[in-house]
Parts: C-alpha cells; sequence; structure tokens
C-alpha cells in the first residue's frame, strides 16, 4: 500500500443517521455549509436532492466539528426550468434556493456567498465551472470525470492549492459494498497480484436518446461510465498505467461516419513491480434494448494469482416482474445498494445508497476542514482531505490520462485511423499517441502523468 493510500486521521462520519438526535439538540448553535449546485438533471434528483434533504433534516456531527448545518443555498442551470420544477416540487424539504440561469450563472451562484459547489453537467462542461469555483476560493465537488485533459486538472489542482480549498470528484462506484469488499480483499493481501481484468456496463437507448439526447452529440460511453471502472481499476490494484488502446461503433445515436459514438471498447495495460503487467477491458455501451432485463447491466471479472473476482449486477440482487410495468417503467433488475427508496420499518420514508452516501462525505470532508479545529491547524487538516485518493484531484491523474488517451484514439478512429495506441511516460512524453503507418508520434501531454 502506498503513502497516498494509507487513510488518514481524518475524523468524518460516512453516515448522519446515528447522531441525528445529538444534532438536534445543539442546532442553535450549529455552525453553517452554505452549498451552491451547478446542474439540476437526473443526476441532481437521484443522488443530490435526497442527500441535500437528509442533510437538511439531520446536521452533519462529529466530536471534532459538532453539528454542522447543509443549506443548498442556489442552483445555477442552462435554463432554470428544471431547477424551478425541482423548487415547485420539493422546496418543502430542500428549502427555499435561488435559481440561477445563464448567462453567467456560476458567476451568479458564487455571489450568494456559498462556501462549496458541486458540479453535475455534462462531462464536457466541467472544466470552465470547475475553474471558476476554485479561483473564486470555493470547494469543489465535481461529477466524474473531472475533467478531459491533463492541461485542465493541472490548472484545476494548482488553483485548489493556492486558493487553500480542497477539489473532489464523484466516483461513486468506489462506495459500492461489492467493491469496498475487493478492496479488502485485495488491501489485506487475500487476492495477491491481479492479472487481467474485464468490465461491462450497457444502458438502454433511453439513456442516450431520451435523458441525455441534448448533449451527447461528439461524445462517448467510454467517458461517460467506463470511467467508473478506470478509477475502480486504478484505486483499487494500484500499478503504473503504461499503455490505452480503444475502439468502438457509431450509427445508431449518431451518423456512423461521425463522432457520436454508440459503444466503446477500452483496453488499459498497467505495470506492477517484478516486472508483471495486467491488461484491462472495459465494455460500454448506451445503445442496449430498453427493454432488456438487466435494464443498466454491470459485471466485473477480476483475475489475480491466487483466485478471480466476479461481480455480476443481475446475479447479486433481485429480480422484479410487475405485470405492465417491468421493465420498462420499473427496472426488473434493481440495484437497492446505489439508491434506494424505501419505508423503514418504523414507517419513515427514506431514500439512501451510496450515491449519496458519497455526496454527505465529501461535505463532511468540508466541515472537518472548516470547523474541526483553530485556524491555525486548518492547514493541517486540508492535506489530510487531500490524501484521500478515492476522490482528491491530486489523485486523478492516470484516470485522466486514461480518459485523454481514449478521446484522442477515437477522434482518429471516427477520421478514418482506426488502431492508435497511446504510450504513458514513455521515452517521448507522459501521454504519447502512436498511429500506424506514421513514425513520428503525438504528443499529448509532455510532462509525466
Amino acid at each position: 500500500m502506498t503513502d497516498r493510500e494509507r487513510i488518514p486521521v481524518l475524523s468524518v462520519s460516512p453516515s448522519i443517521d446515528h447522531s441525528c438526535t445529538l444534532a438536534r439538540m445543539a442546532t442553535n448553535e450549529n455552525s453553517v455549509l452554505r452549498v451552491g449546485m451547478v446542474g439540476a438533471g437526473m443526476i441532481f434528483d437521484e443522488t443530490y436532492r435526497p442527500a441535500f434533504e437528509r442533510l437538511r433534516a439531520c446536521p452533519l456531527y462529529s466530536k471534532r466539528t459538532g453539528p454542522v448545518e447543509v443549506e443548498l443555498v442556489g442552483i445555477a442551470s442552462r435554463t432554470g426550468r428544471r431547477a424551478q420544477r425541482l423548487r415547485e416540487e420539493f422546496g418543502s424539504t430542500l428549502g427555499h434556493f435561488a435559481i440561477l440561469s445563464e448567462p453567467d450563472s456560476v458567476e451568479k451562484l458564487l455571489d450568494l456567498g456559498v462556501d462549496a459547489v458541486c458540479i453535475a453537467t455534462p462531462d464536457d462542461r466541467h472544466f470552465e465551472a470547475a475553474q471558476t469555483v476554485l479561483a473564486a476560493g470555493k470547494h469543489l465537488f465535481v461529477e466524474k470525470p473531472s475533467v478531459l485533459s491533463l492541461r485542465q486538472l493541472d490548472v484545476l489542482e494548482r488553483l485548489a492549492k493556492e486558493q487553500g480549498v480542497i477539489a473532489k470528484v464523484v466516483y461513486h462506484k468506489l462506495l459500492d459494498p461489492d467493491h469496498k469488499k475487493l478492496r479488502t480483499l485485495v488491501s489485506d493481501k487475500v487476492l495477491s497480484q491481479v492479472t487481467s481484468g474485464y468490465c461491462s456496463l450497457l444502458e438502454p437507448k433511453a439513456i442516450s436518446t431520451g435523458q441525455f439526447a441534448e448533449w451527447i452529440e461528439g461524445r462517448n460511453p467510454g467517458t461517460y461510465v467506463a470511467v467508473h471502472y478506470i478509477k475502480l481499476i486504478d484505486f483499487t490494484f494500484g500499478g503504473r498505467l503504461v499503455r490505452v488502446s480503444a475502439t468502438g461503433q457509431r450509427g445508431i445515436v449518431g451518423p456512423a461516419d461521425g463522432k457520436t459514438w454508440d459503444s466503446v471498447q477500452l483496453r488499459l495495460e498497467y505495470a506492477y513491480g517484478g516486472g508483471r503487467e495486467a491488461a484491462f477491458d472495459i465494455h460500454t455501451s448506451w445503445v442496449t434494448p430498453d427493454n432488456f432485463p438487466g435494464y443498466v447491466e454491470q459485471e466485473v471479472q477480476f483475475r489475480f494469482d491466487n483466485g478471480v473476482w466476479n461481480g455480476h449486477s443481475r446475479k447479486r440482487g433481485v429480480e422484479l416482474t410487475v405485470e405492465g410495468r417491468t421493465p420498462i417503467e420499473l427496472k426488473t433488475t434493481i440495484n437497492n445498494h446505489y439508491n434506494g427508496r424505501f419505508v423503514e420499518p418504523w414507517g419513515d420514508r427514506s431514500q439512501r445508497g451510496y450515491g449519496i452516501e458519497v455526496i454527505e462525505r465529501f461535505l463532511a470532508e468540508v466541515a472537518e476542514v472548516e470547523f474541526a479545529g483553530p485556524d491555525s491547524e486548518r492547514e493541517t487538516r486540508l492535506e489530510a482531505a487531500r490524501s484521500l485518493a478515492y476522490n482528491d484531484l491530486s489523485a486523478d491523474r492516470q484516470t485522466v490520462a486514461a480518459v485523454q488517451a481514449m478521446e484522442a484514439i477515437l477522434d482518429r478512429h471516427a477520421t478514418g485511423r482506426p488502431g492508435c495506441v497511446v504510450e504513458v511516460n514513455g521515452p517521448e512524453g507522459g501521454l504519447v499517441l502512436w498511429e500506424p503507418g506514421f513514425a513520428e508520434p503525438v504528443v499529448l501531454y509532455a510532462e509525466n502523468v
């Protein structure tokens, strides 16, 4: 285990439930985190909304911070229409929040005096908003992938350090109980050297042609969802990324000769100690038939010197049939771990899961930095938060490198030049693309990844 992977002493709780009563006892003395949101789409409704609802009902609490209220003060979005619907439907549980629309919606949000900003927009819109947030000295939480190039990542890392704030990225699949168990077995050396792996995530056409139809032009499902597995591999097994290759298919959600991809097959090759290497294949698609029983079909297999790990979303959980409602309105296979709505045994209705937990954890990390001790010790708390490799931008370099490499390969493929390979940290530079038939490479990023 590397130094970055050791968990620092950061006294935050990933759950707020058990401390709710104690937090309420001191409501009048609570510190307050004022949080802004950029983006009001599906991701907000599924994860951020229930997180803010829970935190409004029950403050964050730890012995070091005391009770910390979390207030959603505003949502910035392009038109404000979705945010308006959310305020009308959930205003009683979210509280009143401002709605800021374009132009300059992010700047308007910052003018409200926020302490932290969460960004849940399409991936190619992350950088500009994140740069604006960090330049203003606000804590940042951005959906995956954080950015699409190492140059952009360099800018955000520099700003976070200069401004003395934390900058984090959402990889909620790292909090999946199955993936946490996998990492535990690797960390405890129950599973030895990884040798190869395969990951697959298939989404229905309703995703690409419906929910995301406004922004998928020129995009690909590899960047959208393969990044979860890139981070899972990078974080769980360590190692050094050395090569990236990719191919894919077009013609359903866009023209067959265009730059919008139906499916992508990505290969990552990592080097480990003792001259060992491992290859990982990640297959993603968002054109699976809508009535496919898996709906969102997720599968992983990792092979080790001494064992095999198999995980499958349909085999671990529940299958449901309701006449006239499944599999379109209701899902045949349900991931109750990611995000589920429940009637608790004591009668309360709740919405919980690791997609929500990861948001609460970020806000707890911000609370720790700002409220867990004297200002003279803030820098120590800040460095502890930055050392959390599961979500800090400074630990995201190999993941962003893989995304940038994949997009460069697919871009050339779309112009009739398939078969490119990107070498990582080789003699010619940090990220170097080699194209069949050309002796000279293209340097995508000169410095070491």
